[in-house]
């Protein structure tokens, strides 16, 4: 029985490591290609938050630019909040959640780009 736990468990961990999305895995140059279609009107061109609808919105996009900031966000939170909107992770209910038009592939690309957009 204790076998057959630990066994699941280690069958569990796995699973949850390979359906993570990750920036490594994502293509930047079509990352881009959905940002500029689903995200830059809100966050702007470059990702500073400076997008034309940003002047509506309150509280502002972020700027995805901050290197200092991007860097302490994992890519599990980056997926979440782009696949279930800011609400369901403690931030701004503007952002909305992107889960039915962006497939797991286009995701792990529009990570992969805004992890570049601040270097």
């Amino acid at each position: 029985m204790r076998v057959m736990s630990v066994a699941i468990g280690i069958v569990c961990m796995a699973l949850s490591i390979v359906s993570e999305v990750s920036a490594d895995q994502g293509d930047a140059v079509q990352g881009k290609v959905a940002y500029t279609q689903y995200c830059a009107s809100c966050h702007g061109n470059t990702g500073k938050g400076d997008g034309p609808a940003a002047a509506s919105l309150s509280p502002k996009p972020r700027d995805l630019t901050d290197k200092d900031y991007m860097a302490t966000l994992e890519d599990s939170y980056l997926t979440d909040i782009i696949n279930k909107g800011g609400a369901a992770v403690g931030k701004s209910a503007l952002m909305p959640p992107w889960s039915a038009v962006l497939k797991k592939e286009d995701l792990q690309n529009v990570i992969a780009y805004i992890r570049g957009l601040g270097h």
